[in-house]
């Protein structure tokens, strides 16, 4: 299985975790402080030069006010 960073899946999940957070009105600066992380952890992430673990994904979508496993199931069907 080919890695799946740079994939138009991939992409897809990118622009969902910036869309979601620019959606809630949040800088990065505000996501970091609601996950305990720096700001350039958050940008490091959206901009595809850093992966999330599944408890980092879960958390960032709570700080969001997403069902992790909602996202999940979107991006499952688009891949």
């Amino acid at each position: 299985m080919a890695k799946s960073m740079h994939t138009a899946a991939w992409n897809k999940l990118l622009d969902q975790l910036v869309g979601m957070r620019l959606a809630r009105g949040l800088t990065q600066q505000d996501l970091a402080d609601r996950i305990e992380r720096t700001q350039s952890f958050v940008s490091k992430v959206e901009r595809g030069e850093r992966r999330l673990d599944v408890v980092e994904f879960c958390q960032w979508m709570q700080a969001l006010g997403n069902d992790p496993a909602e996202v999940i199931s979107l991006l499952a069907r688009e891949v």
